[in-house]
């Protein structure tokens, strides 16, 4: 069984960072792409970044510059270095992964959700 686990959110001030991590951990053959979505309250869920198996990377427009996505391998985790945070920033974020077991069967998977609140 497949499980993700999201770390690193909390409360900062505006200008502030902070780097949200995401372990993967089972029967894991392959992570093909890792993004990470957010949520604010009221609004509809938003792709954050994306980071695909061979390093290649898109940001929404609103964070372009500020936030960085990363992957380790062999450790099965992914990364987003939170930069220059801003108030709008706040939201629940989210990791999601695409993984192929060993049983080579490829599924999409959610973590459970951090905080992340910016206060001005």
């Amino acid at each position: 069984q497949v499980q993700l686990v999201e770390s690193g959110g909390g409360l900062v001030q505006a200008g502030g960072s902070l780097r949200l991590s995401c372990a993967a951990s089972g029967s894991i053959f392959r992570i093909n792409i890792m993004g990470w979505y957010r949520q604010a309250p009221g609004k509809q869920r938003e792709l954050v970044a994306v980071i695909r198996s061979g390093g290649s990377t898109n940001y929404a427009d609103s964070v372009k510059g500020r936030f960085t996505i990363a992957r380790d391998n062999a450790k099965n985790t992914g990364y987003l270095q939170m930069n220059s945070l801003k108030p709008e920033d706040t939201a629940v974020y989210y990791c999601n992964a695409d993984i192929t077991t060993n049983k080579l069967v490829s599924t999409r998977y959610w973590g459970q959700g951090t905080q992340v609140t910016v206060s001005s």
